[in-house]
């Protein structure tokens, strides 16, 4: 008898069903992650916040164009859920066209700065020594500068379209991604199958697209959560200061920003509560995945 029959037989003598196929590593990412109820909770509200501001104009129809003095600063009514805004724009109309604006932002911003990063990052710890030297310095260099400060003074001098800002934020993002898939390189580069594609006469680049990059998906898939938290929060920040993407475009930072100029004069809440309460919740809810991603991922690859 094999020793695979024998554990076999052990197992059925225990009343123990034999071991099945193993389990995907994404499966087991998701059995860690569904355990977190917080980050269920954050997942939940991205889609309902993804469905409120993309599906909702198509049911709640408002006219987010042109505005109307007749309805300046309206109270909740049937006909207007929310209010009006100082133009006379439906608030919850206004909500959810700020909210396209603001994770559209936010998603491309995370998306350009995480894959300039990834591809930076890898290629610096794949080829180390004095390239590795030399491109870190760089990223050195750019964290060391005060990135809000730097991007208010970019939104400054060039006009705030949804492509500038998307350009301005990630142009800061990508500093942290390299120097985090950089270290995941180094650590990868000298696996076995990263050496066999070196003898075997494999190009660098195909190492670093095929192997390594692949295997740091799970640091790579973090980053991206927190970079859409931090674009938001940033984009939020910039329309706050007036300095968001120009009318009658808007996001909640700038929505926020108008309604302070009413809030003390009366009882205006539904010009600050809601784009508040938007802002704070999208970017925990965020946050609260991208924990239970890393928990997740580290997880994995503690098993494998």
């Amino acid at each position: 008898m094999s020793e695979a029959q024998a554990i076999v037989a052990t197992d059925a003598e225990l009343g123990v069903e034999p071991s099945s196929k193993p389990r995907g590593l994404f499966a087991r990412a998701w059995e860690v992650f569904a355990e977190n109820r917080l980050a269920l909770a954050g997942l939940s509200f991205i889609v309902f916040i993804l469905l409120f501001c993309f599906v909702g104009p198509h049911l709640y129809v408002t006219n987010q164009t042109n505005t109307d003095l007749s309805t300046y600063l309206c109270h909740p009514s049937s006909a207007h859920l929310l209010g009006c805004d100082d133009l006379g724009y439906d608030e919850l109309g206004r909500l959810m066209v700020g909210g396209q604006t603001s994770l559209e932002v936010g998603l491309a911003a995370a998306v350009v700065s995480v894959l300039f990063g990834t591809l930076y990052g890898a290629i610096s710890g794949f080829a180390g020594g004095v390239v590795d030297a030399l491109m870190m310095r760089i990223v050195d260099a750019g964290l060391s500068l005060p990135s809000l400060m730097v991007i208010i003074i970019l939104s400054v001098i060039f006009h705030p379209t949804p492509s500038v800002i998307i350009f301005i934020i990630a142009i800061f993002y990508w500093f942290g991604v390299a120097r985090l898939v950089r270290g995941e390189t180094l650590s990868l580069r000298n696996r076995e199958y990263v050496q066999a594609v070196k003898v075997i006469g494999g190009r660098p680049l195909r190492s670093v697209i095929r192997h390594i990059v692949p295997n740091a998906i799970g640091t790579i898939i973090v980053q991206a959560t927190f970079a859409v938290a931090d674009a938001i929060l940033t984009l939020s920040v910039l329309g706050f200061l007036t300095l968001g993407v120009a009318p009658p475009s808007t996001d909640w930072g700038s929505m926020l920003s108008g309604g302070l100029n009413y809030i003390q004069g009366g009882n205006y809440w539904w010009l600050i509560y809601p784009p508040g309460v938007a802002i704070i919740l999208t970017c925990i809810a965020f946050n609260f995945v991208g924990d239970a991603l890393r928990d997740a991922f580290e997880t994995r690859l503690q098993r494998r």
